[in-house]
């Protein structure tokens, strides 16, 4: 008999656990283990017998995981039609809006790549690192099309609006992505795995950010401006 100052069932006995000690607590391996149990679940549960998810530390962070994976897409809807709606008053012109966003869209799908890459998991401390790039990285593709669109609009060559606008703005818009980047570089060196995350993933996103910025977003321009030959 097994005395229930164990914990391991109830006072009528009509409850037991069954505890499971995993290897790690990766995504990866939690989703295997509700997947499995649901499937064990669904095939020997009866008027008799039913199996249960319960709590426990993996537990929690099961259900965290699907909560953060259901909530990423709309996250991100969010945050891609803020921008894009502000964009669109901003330049008043769609062609400038899809300028701005391509870059931006880019370089979250490369951080999220990275992430992968690098077995970051996707969780709750994770997830805003994607939006909060988005957010950082909107700077510098504004700061460069705003002196490119007024140059454009009184006729100029794409080539020598970008031209112009490197010298006006290049500067700024470099010196601020080496600055953020240098910044949150120093976590590489932290103790916690968390902030070494956060490090090396806000590291990427500011830099690609500021790449696309002067790279991508001069290419769309010169195709979306192209004068009829």
């Amino acid at each position: 008999q097994v005395p229930t100052t164990s914990g391991l069932l109830n006072g009528n006995c009509s409850v037991m656990p069954v505890y499971l000690f995993l290897k790690d607590h990766k995504a990866n391996t939690i989703n295997t283990v509700v997947t499995k149990v649901k499937a064990v679940a669904a095939e020997l549960n009866n008027d008799e017998l039913s199996f249960k998810l319960a709590s426990g530390p993996v537990g929690v962070m099961a259900a965290t995981n699907e909560a953060v994976s259901e909530a990423q897409l709309p996250m991100m809807i969010y945050v891609y039609g803020a921008v894009f709606i502000l964009c669109l008053i901003s330049f008043k012109s769609l062609k400038a809006t899809v300028a701005v966003i391509i870059p931006l869209y880019v370089v979250s799908t490369l951080a999220q790549a990275l992430m992968t890459l690098l077995d970051i998991g996707l969780a709750v401390s994770t997830l805003p690192v994607i939006a909060l790039g988005v957010g950082i990285g909107v700077d510098y593709g504004i700061y460069i099309l705003s002196t490119m669109s007024n140059k454009l609009s009184n006729g100029m060559a794409v080539q020598q609006a970008y031209f112009e606008a490197l010298v006006e703005r290049g500067s700024a818009v470099i010196f601020t992505g080496l600055t953020l980047a240098i910044g949150v570089s120093t976590w590489f060196f932290s103790a916690l795995k968390f902030q070494m995350d956060m490090g090396i993933l806000l590291t990427f996103m500011f830099l690609v950010n500021m790449l696309g910025a002067i790279i991508i977003l001069p290419a769309l321009a010169a195709v979306f401006w192209r004068k009829p030959s």
